[in-house]
C-alpha cells in the first residue's frame, strides 16, 4: 500500500509542494535559495523531457533549443517589441509550442537513433542562429533581460522568484499528473511499450507523439524564460549541445517514467557539482564516476530503483 502511494503522481506532486513550502524554513541563505530555485527551473524542463521519453518513448537531444528560445523570448520581447516581460514569457511559450508542432510532425516520423540525431540537429541550428545573429541577440556575449516586476509580499527578488519557480513546478506536475491519469496518458504508456500494438488498439500514434512533443517543448520554454528573468542576462551557452545532454542525463538519472524522478535527477545534477568544487581539477572526473556508479547500481534511475527496493521490503 505504501509503495503504491509513493508511485502515485498526485502523491508525488503533494510531496514536492510540501518541500517547496518547507525548504525556506530550513535554509535561509541566498546561495541555498538560488540553488533550490535552479533545481525547480530545471525540473520543469526534465518533466517535459520525461513525458516525451519516459512515457511516449521518443528520444530528444535537442530540448536545449526549446529552452533557449523561451529564454530569449523574454529578452527580445521587451527590447525589440516593447512587450511586458510576463507577456513575453507567455508569447515565448506559445510560439515555441507552435514551432514544436510544426517541426514535430516530420521529425516524429523518425524513431530511435534517427530521431535523436534529428532533434540534435534542431538544437544545433537554434544555437548557431542565436550565436551568429549579433545585432538581434548580442551574439556569444548574450544580452540583458529586463527584470520582471515581481514582489511577493514584499520579499526580495530572489525569494519571490523561488516561490514563482516552485509554483510553476508544482503546477506542471499537477497538469502532467492529470494528463497521465487520463485516456491520453494511458495512450502514451501503450505507445511506449509498442507503437504497433498501440496502433492496433486504435490509438492515433502520430497525434499522441506530437502531443507529448509539444507539451515537453512548452515546459522547456517556460523553464528557459524563468532562468532568464531570474538571472537578468542570457547567453547562447545556456542552450548549447552540452545543455541538451545535461537535461537528458537528469531525466535518465532521476528515472524515466517517474515525475518525482525528474525532480530528483535535476536536484542531483544541480546540487552535486556544488559539493565537488573543493576537488578542483578532479571535479568532472568524480562527477562522471558517480554517474557511472548510479547507472550500474540503480539502472532504472534513482526513484524507480528505490521504489523497486521498497516494494521488496515494504507492504
Amino acid at each position: 500500500m505504501l509503495t503504491k502511494a509513493l508511485q502515485n503522481p498526485f502523491v508525488s506532486t503533494l510531496a514536492v509542494a510540501l518541500i517547496v513550502v518547507a525548504l525556506p524554513l530550513v535554509v535561509g541563505s541566498n546561495f541555498h535559495i538560488r540553488l533550490a530555485t535552479m533545481v525547480y527551473i530545471f525540473s520543469i524542463v526534465v518533466l517535459g523531457l520525461n513525458l516525451l521519453m519516459g512515457y511516449a518513448g521518443q528520444v530528444s537531444l535537442g530540448h536545449a533549443g526549446f529552452f533557449i528560445l523561451g529564454a530569449y523570448s523574454v529578452a527580445l520581447g521587451p527590447s525589440q517589441l516593447g512587450l511586458n516581460p510576463w507577456l513575453s514569457m507567455a508569447g515565448g511559450v506559445a510560439l515555441t509550442s507552435a514551432l514544436a508542432f510544426v517541426i514535430g510532425r516530420p521529425l516524429l516520423r523518425l524513431s530511435g537513433y534517427h530521431l535523436a540525431m534529428a532533434t540534435l540537429a534542431f538544437g544545433a541550428i537554434v544555437y548557431v542562429f542565436i550565436t551568429n545573429e549579433v545585432d538581434l541577440t548580442g551574439g556569444p556575449d548574450g544580452m540583458q533581460v529586463q527584470r520582471a516586476n515581481l514582489s511577493v509580499l514584499g520579499l526580495s527578488h530572489l525569494m519571490s522568484w523561488y516561490w514563482l519557480a516552485g509554483g510553476f513546478l508544482v503546477l506542471s506536475m499537477l497538469i502532467l499528473s492529470n494528463l497521465l491519469s487520463s485516456p491520453a496518458g494511458r495512450a502514451l504508456r501503450a505507445l511506449h511499450d509498442s507503437e504497433v500494438a498501440a496502433g492496433v488498439l486504435g490509438i492515433d500514434v502520430a497525434r499522441a507523439k506530437l502531443m507529448a512533443f509539444v507539451i515537453s517543448a512548452a515546459l522547456a520554454a517556460l523553464a528557459g524564460a524563468n532562468l532568464a528573468l531570474l538571472d537578468g542576462h542570457i547567453t547562447p551557452a545556456a542552450g548549447g549541445i552540452l545543455r541538451s545532454v545535461e537535461l537528458l542525463t537528469m531525466a535518465v538519472v532521476g528515472g524515466l517514467g517517474s515525475l518525482v524522478g525528474s525532480v530528483a535527477g535535476a536536484a542531483f545534477l544541480v546540487l552535486l557539482p556544488q559539493f565537488l568544487t573543493e576537488f578542483h581539477d578532479y571535479e568532472h572526473a568524480i562527477l562522471g564516476f558517480l554517474l557511472v556508479v548510479i547507472m550500474v547500481m540503480l539502472p532504472l534511475g534513482i526513484v524507480p530503483s528505490l521504489n523497486a527496493v521498497m516494494r521488496r521490503w515494504l507492504p
